[in-house]
């Protein structure tokens, strides 16, 4: 489905400020919506003033929809009498009808009789959008009426409360302009519903929002009750304290704030009511949240625990490290003394990993910071006279653990070899290229890959070089790794202009594809 800032640009001249003024609005009209009982359509003019096109939809979650297609990118024409389809023609000059008053007039319009065309009774209104004394769309209000009865309160508060949002929307008071940042996932009508007066008072409570006032600890009734004052004598100390949640729970102005008490923490959403400049009241939804947040507080207790865990498996591993480095300076035997440091480095790079891990709390990791530091290792092993200029080109990106532990051992190897064996501990350069394709969006089970070339312009491969049958500990260890463990592929040839090229095809793991 096409997304609402491309048809706006596409089929319209709306100013950019316009449309952050409607992306505000459909990303909170579920709330109109579902107080309506209705679906929501946004039509907005075409760009060369010949009619009308459709940019957004919202079927509600309280009633049923009246529209079993989506109308998204749907054009309505000025004139309508070349369609075919008798009845069709009917619903849209109806429709076009209904739209273009409320258009010309700048106010809400009901049609005065159900349309049955469709099959099932539907009453149609339309709200003009307005942003700063602007039109510039209108809103097509459409409610199946076929399981219509006798309303009972709540259903009256809701189709109270939704005229009034909708008077707000055609006065552009709604959405809010100066409205902080919502939580992820804010309270939904059908969690709790508050109707508040101007004095914030609670002229009704939904049977859910006063469930969750009760776990609070509440034991008298809401209605009549003021409900800041009740939500703060029913808060912990340190909520009381907080004077935003006075202003949430007292409807004056559009916020969130949790409130807990007893073990139980209920979230609120306020959304101040106001037509013709005046505050008439506020609803205020309520949401039970206690789970959520218990588990969140796991969740972050795991993480501590996992990113603690890598921190002390970094620091033994430099332990190791140390014991070996230790061990190697007592050793008199040169070829002990090399083993020794070589096993030196392969913690080395394992520990790298792990202090990184350490810091994020996802098992998904920057290579590239890894990359640099395994990569710097060529000059540490290399001679002080001699001059070696290691460095990278392109991005690993992120990498999942499972993944970047061994591919640090591997950079490991393949630069050791390369100015041990490559430039024979003398001067020289080596590089490491890396390309990476990522899965294409929509295949989210598909793994992308990632291309490494590592490279020096030393001597050259021997001229039996083989690596199936090659006696080198680090090559063994590289080719395990790529091949057996990370499921890739490795090639190693001599380079046109001399030197040596290693090249290495890996799959990445989609997890890491798609982490922030």
């Amino acid at each position: 489905m096409p997304h609402l800032s491309d048809l706006i640009r596409r089929y319209t001249s709306l100013k950019t400020a316009d449309l952050e003024w409607l992306h505000s609005l459909v990303s909170d009209w579920q709330l109109l919506a579902d107080l309506s009982f209705a679906d929501l359509v946004l039509w907005v003019r075409l760009r060369d003033g010949s009619g009308w096109v459709a940019v957004s939809q919202m079927r509600p979650t309280t009633g049923p929809t009246a529209f079993q297609d989506d109308l998204v990118e749907a054009v309505l024409p000025d004139e309508v009498g070349d369609v075919a389809d008798e009845g069709e023609r009917i619903r849209m000059a109806s429709r076009l009808a209904l739209i273009d008053r409320a258009w010309a007039e700048g106010r809400i319009c009901r049609e005065g009789d159900p349309d049955w065309s469709g099959g099932v009774p539907v009453r149609e209104e339309t709200i003009p959008v307005r942003r700063q004394g602007k039109l510039i769309g209108v809103i097509q209000r459409s409610t199946n009426l076929s399981s219509a009865r006798t309303p009972s309160r709540l259903e009256l508060t809701y189709l109270q409360s939704a005229s009034d949002l909708a008077q707000m929307i055609a006065e552009g008071a709604f959405p809010f302009s100066d409205q902080g940042p919502l939580m992820v996932r804010s309270p939904r009508v059908g969690d709790g519903l508050l109707r508040l007066d101007r004095d914030g008072e609670v002229v009704y409570a939904s049977p859910n929002a006063l469930s969750a006032y009760r776990r609070l600890g509440l034991t008298a009734d809401l209605v009549g009750a003021r409900l800041a004052r009740t939500t703060l004598d029913l808060a912990a100390a340190g909520d009381a304290r907080d004077e935003s949640l006075t202003w949430t729970a007292g409807g004056r102005v559009p916020q969130e704030s949790e409130v807990e008490a007893r073990g139980s923490t209920v979230q609120l959403r306020a959304i101040p009511l106001i037509t013709e400049g005046v505050r008439i009241g506020a609803l205020v939804m309520v949401r039970d949240v206690t789970e959520l947040r218990r588990r969140e507080r796991e969740l972050m207790t795991k993480d501590a625990t996992i990113r603690e865990i890598h921190h002390r498996v970094k620091n033994n591993l430099q332990t190791v490290a140390a014991l070996l480095r230790l061990q190697s300076r007592r050793l008199d035997s040169t070829e002990g003394q090399a083993a020794l440091d070589e096993a030196v480095r392969r913690v080395g790079s394992i520990a790298i990993v792990h202090e990184m891990l350490s810091h994020t709390p996802d098992e998904i990791v920057d290579f590239d910071d890894i990359a640099d530091r395994v990569i710097e290792m060529a000059a540490e092993v290399s001679s002080t006279e001699a001059h070696v200029t290691p460095h990278r080109v392109g991005h690993f990106g992120l990498l999942s653990a499972l993944v970047a532990t061994p591919l640090s051992m591997v950079l490991t190897e393949l630069v050791q070899n390369a100015v041990e064996h490559g430039l024979g501990y003398g001067p020289g350069s080596i590089e490491v290229r890396v390309r990476r394709e990522d899965a294409p969006p929509g295949a989210e089970e598909t793994a992308g890959r990632v291309f490494i070339e590592v490279t020096d312009d030393g001597g050259g491969l021997p001229a039996d070089f083989d690596i199936e049958g090659s006696n080198s500990l680090g090559l063994q260890i590289v080719r395990t790794l790529v091949v057996a463990e990370l499921g890739g592929h490795l090639e190693i040839k001599p380079r046109d202009d001399g030197g040596t090229a290693v090249a290495i095809e890996l799959p990445v793991d989609p997890a890491a594809e798609q982490a922030p």
